[in-house]
């Protein structure tokens, strides 16, 4: 057992693949990476950060990928990182809190964080921002340090400052009085929003029962985070990773004689959905039970689509030659010989042994080890797991984590503006519903002549659609541009467009089913066919 569990755990340990999109950037800059400090020195400070954030990440659950930071040794040595939360925004929050908390304990440290729109937290405080700060303006000038948020003002950088005069500034200025602290107003508001957290973040893990096969079992019970590429083999599946969920190969080796046992597995909240809003059939050959006892089956259907996610991820990474490359300590390793922490010394030698047994003292006293030792020589006593399980499971009713998270009171759109907002700005208020019924109208009748010209108006159901057919036939000698103009049913062809694009998904993740299970909203398999 131990040498198949330790070959899929190691698939299982790899960094997420996914494309950046979705994702917050950050990059951590020491005062002292402007001198000549070693690469020891930011080895150091690496474990020193990965350790303190470790108690705050632990009770929480990632939807892609944990919070991690590497060296990078140009241009100026700094740590940095990415994250890609996905559809959970909660993730991307959590990880600016994370980096606040950094800054207050490191307090010779300047961080910047960002991400696919940009500087996000100028976003969030645009109502109390200088008017002088935009996005052109911006660059190299927005920083985390000591608690609070920084910003260069165009007093001291006319013009745009490089990085390096912006660290040496950040490292000169002592307290939340310095020239470049932003004012109380953004500090405020900001505070407001990242003093929610981490409460807010823990408050978004969900608990559920599953039935799974006991190979699942250990996986989740090893490493919770792992339920995140679970989620997103499911829910990314596609034709050809959907084959490897029929056979079931490495997880359900002996198809419906594998024993499964009852778990209780931690995901979020934007996971739980993902995985109960989708329909999905149970392989042939996994073991499911009788519909008849409805929760028991619940339990079982949800384990199912853990299970087929498991699968499906792990069979595309082997097929892609991931085996056996996702060795934490390896990766480790790699990072100090890229950043030249062995000084180019040659493997074997007595220096770079003396260095190599210093950086395994590093990495076994950190957070990375802690995660990975169960995984490289593993012997899964059962009648142990078997144990634990049931300890587990007197947990029963005491998941205080199920209730509602309380709507936060209010956002960067709240009607929370600064002095200098006009009065005289224009409103959707000050639009009357007669102004909007005749817009609409106008609007309506532009669109139908602009169809008529094209064959596009023939993809359209019109309202009266029987009655102008009729009237058609009898004024056959009507000019064009005399003819009545029919409007079109928007109801009618939005349902009639959103089921045709919900049966050609044939029962795969598609804009449809997501939609409808926003919604809360479940269809048959066969609907819209023939109609």
């Amino acid at each position: 057992m131990a040498a198949g569990t330790s070959s899929y755990s190691s698939i299982f340990s790899l960094k997420n693949s996914r494309p950046p999109d979705d994702t917050v950037f950050y990059s951590i800059y020491p005062d002292s990476c402007l001198s000549s400090s070693s690469a020891e020195d930011l080895h150091s400070l690496h474990l020193q950060i990965l350790n303190y954030v470790q108690p705050l990440t632990a009770p929480y659950i990632w939807q892609h990928q944990p919070f991690s930071l590497s060296i990078t040794p140009a241009p100026v040595p700094h740590l940095s990182g990415h994250l890609c939360f996905g559809d959970n925004l909660e993730d991307e929050w959590f990880v600016v809190h994370i980096l606040f908390e950094i800054s207050k304990r490191f307090p010779n440290l300047s961080i910047r964080v960002w991400d696919s729109d940009g500087e996000f937290l100028l976003i969030e405080c645009a109502f109390h921002l200088p008017k002088w700060l935009n996005p052109e303006t911006s660059t190299n000038r927005v920083f985390l340090r000591s608690g609070r948020l920084h910003i260069l003002p165009p007093s001291i950088f006319q013009e745009t400052p490089n990085l390096e005069d912006a660290l040496r500034l950040l490292a000169s200025q002592d307290g939340k009085d310095s020239s470049t602290s932003a004012p109380d107003a953004v500090q405020l508001h900001l505070n407001k929003k990242i003093g929610e957290y981490p409460e807010r973040a823990y408050g978004n893990v969900h608990k559920v029962r599953v039935l799974v096969p006991v190979s699942v079992a250990w996986l989740l019970r090893h490493e919770p985070c792992l339920i995140s590429l679970s989620v997103e083999g499911f829910y990314d599946r596609d034709i050809d990773s959907m084959k490897y969920a029929a056979r079931m190969e490495r997880l359900l080796p002996r198809g419906k004689q594998e024993e499964m046992v009852e778990v209780v597995v931690r995901m979020s909240r934007t996971m739980y959905a993902q995985l109960v809003q989708q329909k999905f059939q149970a392989p042939a050959c996994y073991p499911m039970p009788e519909r008849s006892n409805v929760a028991k089956y619940l339990e079982a259907e949800l384990g199912m689509k853990i299970a087929c996610g498991f699968e499906m991820m792990y069979q595309m990474r082997k097929k892609q030659g991931a085996e056996g490359k996702g060795s934490t300590w390896e990766a480790f390793r790699d990072s100090l010989e890229r950043s030249g922490y062995f000084k180019g010394l040659l493997p074997g030698s007595n220096k770079y042994k003396t260095l190599l047994e210093k950086a395994e003292g590093y990495y076994q006293n950190s957070s990375l080890y802690s995660r990975a030792r169960n995984l490289k020589d593993v012997d899964l006593d059962v009648d142990q797991f078997m144990k634990d399980m049931e300890s587990v499971m007197g947990l029963r009713g005491s998941d205080k984590n199920d209730s509602d998270i309380d709507l936060e009171e209010g956002s960067s759109s709240d009607l929370d503006f600064d002095d200098d907002y006009e009065e005289g700005s224009e409103h959707a208020d000050d639009i009357d519903e007669d102004g909007e019924n005749e817009f609409m109208h106008s609007y309506s009748d532009a669109l139908n002549k602009e169809l008529k010209a094209t064959t596009l108006d023939k993809t359209f159901v019109h309202a009266n659609e029987e009655t102008s057919k009729k009237k058609d036939e009898g004024t056959s000698n009507v000019d064009d541009e005399m003819e009545e103009l029919t409007p079109v049913d928007v109801d009618f062809n939005l349902v009639k467009n959103f089921l045709e694009s919900y049966s050609s998904q044939e029962g795969l993740s598609g804009p449809a089913s997501n939609l409808l299970g926003l919604m809360g909203l479940r269809l048959p398999d066969d609907v819209g066919k023939g109609k």
